[in-house]
C-alpha cells in the first residue's frame, strides 16, 4: 500500500486508509515466506464462497447459533444464512466493530472524521442494541478525558537535530499519545460487557451494558529500527536509518480466552512490505499484562480462534491467511485481500475486501 506522507500523521491505520489500500492492493506482493508443511493436513483448505455483495465486511461475528457480517462501505448490519446475507439494519457511517452476546445484543462501533489525513476525529461510539433498550458509549468523550495512553512516548527516544527535521512534516520525531478514537473490533466479555479493541486509542476499552467506560489495557508501542531500504521508501534522509522508531499500536480485533485477550495488531506506519512484516498477535492477561504470541504478519487485520486453540490470522497485505499453533506460524490458505475471519460451525468464515480486481466476498473455509 502506498501511503503519502500527510497520510503518516501520527502514523496511525483507518478503515478509510483499508479502503484507500484497496485499489493498490493488487500490486502489494509479500516479501518471500518459507513456511513449514502441516502434516495434520493431508489436502489444502477447500474455500466456498457464499457471497460477493459485500465490500467491505470488516468483522463477522458469531452469536446464539447467528453469523453476523458489519459492511463498513454500505454500514449494514447483515445475517448470513445458508444461502444468503440478509440485512437486518443501518448504521450511520464509519461502521467497523460488530458482535453479539449470550442474550442477544448486538454492540457496534462507528468512527467518523479525517484523522488518517491529520483531522480530527469527530465522532466515535460505541452502540449497544438490547431487545428493550439501546445505549450508546461515547469513546471520543472518555479518551478527551481519560485518554489511557498520554504519558506514552512514540516515535524516536531522544532524536537528533536532523531526525526532528525529517519528521516535522508527519508531526515531530516524538510526540505523546494525543486523543483519538476508532472501535475497530469489539467482543462481549460476559452478558452485560464488552471490550473494545479502540485502534485510535491504541487500546482496550470495557464498556457495560449502560455505556460506562473504563481502560482494560494500554497496549505496548511498537519498535522498528529504520533501514536504508526503508528510509529510501519513505523518502528520509539518512540521519534516520539505525534509528529506533516506536510506532503506535493499531488493535484490529480482539478474541476472548479463558486467560485473557488475543488481540492482532497492525505496527502503526507502512503496511506495505518498505519496514518488513511487523504485524503481531499478541497475549493480554486479566491483569493488563501483554505477551507475543506470535508476530512477522503483513497486514493483520483479524484473527479467530478454534475449539483447539489454534489461532488465525488474516493478513490483508499478503493475501493469505495464516495459522498459529504453539507459537509457530504457518500459511493455512492463500486468500487476496483477507479482511475478517470468525470460527462457527466447524469452518473458517472469512470476509474479503473489494478491489479494482474483483468483489468483495464472504466464504467458508474448511
Amino acid at each position: 500500500m502506498t501511503l503519502s506522507r500527510p497520510a503518516m500523521t501520527r502514523l496511525k491505520t483507518t478503515t478509510r486508509t483499508v479502503f484507500a489500500a484497496a485499489a493498490t492492493i493488487a500490486l502489494v506482493t509479500a516479501p518471500a515466506t518459507a513456511f513449514a508443511a502441516d502434516p495434520a493436513k493431508p489436502r489444502p483448505p477447500k474455500i466456498k464462497v457464499l457471497d460477493t455483495s459485500v465490500k467491505a465486511p470488516f468483522q463477522i461475528t458469531y452469536g446464539r447459533k447467528t453469523l453476523l457480517v458489519s459492511d463498513g462501505a454500505a454500514s449494514t448490519v447483515s445475517k448470513l444464512s445458508s444461502k444468503k446475507l440478509y440485512e437486518l439494519f443501518k448504521t450511520p457511517e464509519g461502521l467497523s466493530a460488530l458482535a453479539m452476546n449470550s442474550r442477544g445484543d448486538v454492540a457496534y462501533g462507528i468512527q467518523q472524521g479525517d484523522a488518517e489525513n491529520g483531522g480530527p476525529t469527530t465522532r466515535a461510539e460505541l452502540v449497544i442494541k438490547g431487545k428493550k433498550q439501546t445505549h450508546t458509549a461515547d469513546l471520543l468523550a472518555y479518551d478527551k478525558t481519560s485518554n489511557p495512553d498520554q504519558a506514552v512516548s512514540y516515535g524516536i527516544d531522544n532524536p537528533t537535530p536532523c531526525q526532528e527535521a525529517a519528521f516535522a512534516a508527519w508531526g515531530g520525531a516524538k510526540y505523546n499519545g494525543g486523543v483519538d478514537s476508532h472501535p475497530y473490533a469489539v467482543a462481549a466479555l460476559d452478558k452485560t460487557s464488552w471490550v473494545v479493541a479502540d485502534a485510535g486509542g491504541n487500546d482496550l476499552l470495557k464498556v457495560d451494558e449502560k455505556g460506562k467506560v473504563s481502560t482494560l489495557a494500554v497496549l505496548p508501542r511498537q519498535a522498528s529500527t529504520i533501514t536504508q531500504e526503508g528510509a529510501d521508501a519513505l523518502g528520509l534522509p539518512a540521519c534516520v536509518v539505525g534509528a529506533v522508531y516506536h510506532f503506535e499500536s493499531v488493535p484490529t480485533d480482539v478474541e476472548v480466552t479463558k486467560t485473557g485477550l488475543l488481540v492482532s495488531l497492525l505496527p502503526g506506519g507502512p503496511e506495505d512490505p518498505s519496514l518488513g512484516a511487523r504485524g503481531s498477535v499478541v497475549h493480554v492477561d486479566w491483569q493488563g499484562k501483554v505477551t507475543t504470541v506470535a508476530g512477522g504478519f503483513l497486514g493483520a487485520t483479524n484473527l479467530a480462534v478454534d475449539p483447539k486453540g489454534s489461532i488465525y490470522v488474516a493478513e490483508m497485505f499478503a493475501g493469505r491467511i495464516s495459522k498459529v499453533e504453539n507459537g509457530k506460524v504457518s500459511k493455512y490458505v492463500d486468500l487476496p485481500n483477507a479482511l475478517s475471519l470468525q470460527f462457527a460451525h466447524g469452518n473458517l468464515y472469512a470476509g474479503t475486501l473489494a478491489s479494482p480486481s474483483g468483489p468483495g466476498s464472504i466464504v467458508s473455509i474448511r
